[in-house]
């Protein structure tokens, strides 16, 4: 290999850097877990320090000075101290996503492998919280998007038309509180209504009781187990040997363990968790349009106000929709602005067009 250059060496000392700032930060994450989680994460940061060693044998010895780690490194050490969050973990698997390992000829194809495969662990462990947080989590969301874009879209409608800036403002606080009402309702109902439909496909102790009865050459049990998605052959199997327990008075239910986990519901969510974050959510999202009216401003001073808070909160909440399901933030946000306002344009022009 051929002598290493300036650039080279500060370029392995900023890997070194980047190396240790994430084996910490997989440390500080695991000190917030305990069991399997935590055995992950330690193992992500030893092989970190492996990496690390690789591009210190390169630099021959510790530098007299290093360069700082990055700005993103900082504020994902920072965030693990003190949250230890599903955002962390998100932001960690963007960041093993980006590792430049592949294009580095002083990588070793075994580093390159080994980012890539982080990531997947990464998404993983977020992919617990992700499943956690998704019922009440995509209802907050919506709620606070619909708000944000409905009320916009309402007074920027209205405030088009020319009528005085109080009119506007009951608008906005009557769409606030009818949106919000009818979000809640309508999420409770989703949410309970999806929660009944599992609770119907769930497998129950229904026929339990009469297992000792059943004719062990001749029953129908085989077919229970058909219709959950087993072969012929094993579902023979396995009701001629839930069959042969119960004949012997060993408790031996239909329903085993894995089948009664009731995993679907614990991601559906809560309704009453559901409907109240969105009724919270909408709200908050809602009175952000009507803050300008709110504090005495009008014509289009008012609307340029809402706009620029709107456009401020729609890119917050697309960018965290990003970070949370690894997708790129800043995409994401702009989306939602373009959505948003897209929304608002269309009303405004129909105020104007038809005053009225």
């Amino acid at each position: 290999m051929n002598e290493p250059t300036a650039a080279d060496r500060r370029r392995w000392a900023r890997y070194l850097v980047e190396e240790r700032a994430e084996a910490r930060v997989y440390r500080e994450l695991a000190g917030r877990r305990d069991g399997e989680e935590r055995d992950i994460l330690l193992a992500l940061a030893e092989a970190e320090g492996r990496h690390e060693a690789h591009w210190l044998d390169l630099l021959g010895a510790e530098p007299q000075r290093l360069p700082a780690p990055s700005v993103g490194s900082r504020a994902l050490g920072w965030m693990a101290r003190r949250f230890g969050s599903i955002f962390v973990l998100a932001l960690a698997q963007n960041a093993e996503g980006r590792s430049p390992y592949a294009d580095d000829p002083h990588a070793t194809a075994q580093m390159a492998a080994d980012e890539r495969v982080h990531r997947e662990v990464v998404r993983g462990l977020a992919a617990r919280g992700r499943r956690r947080l998704s019922g009440t989590f995509r209802a907050a969301v919506f709620g606070a998007n619909d708000g944000l874009v409905s009320n916009l879209a309402l007074v920027m409608g209205i405030g088009a038309t020319g009528v005085a800036p109080q009119f506007v403002l009951f608008s906005g606080i009557a769409g606030l509180l009818a949106g919000a009402l009818s979000m809640g309702a309508g999420e409770y109902v989703s949410v309970r209504s999806q929660r009944e439909l599992l609770d119907a496909t769930e497998p129950s102790d229904y026929a339990d009781a009469v297992l000792p009865d059943l004719d062990l050459n001749a029953n129908e049990l085989a077919l229970v187990y058909r219709t959950r998605g087993m072969s012929e052959a094993d579902a023979a199997v396995r009701a001629r040997r839930v069959i042969e327990a119960s004949h012997r008075s060993e408790p031996a239910p239909i329903t085993g363990p894995i089948e009664a986990s009731g995993a679907d519901h614990e991601v559906v969510g809560s309704a009453v968790g559901a409907a109240t974050s969105s009724f919270l959510f909408f709200a908050s999202g809602a009175i952000i349009p009507v803050l300008p009216w709110i504090f005495g401003l009008s014509g289009i001073a008012a609307v340029v106000v809402a706009l620029t808070l709107v456009g401020l909160a729609l890119l917050a909440t697309g960018a965290m929709v990003g970070l949370l399901s690894g997708a790129p933030p800043l995409r994401r946000g702009l989306r939602q602005l373009a959505i948003g306002f897209g929304a608002a344009v269309v009303t405004y022009v129909l105020g104007l067009l038809f005053q009225v």
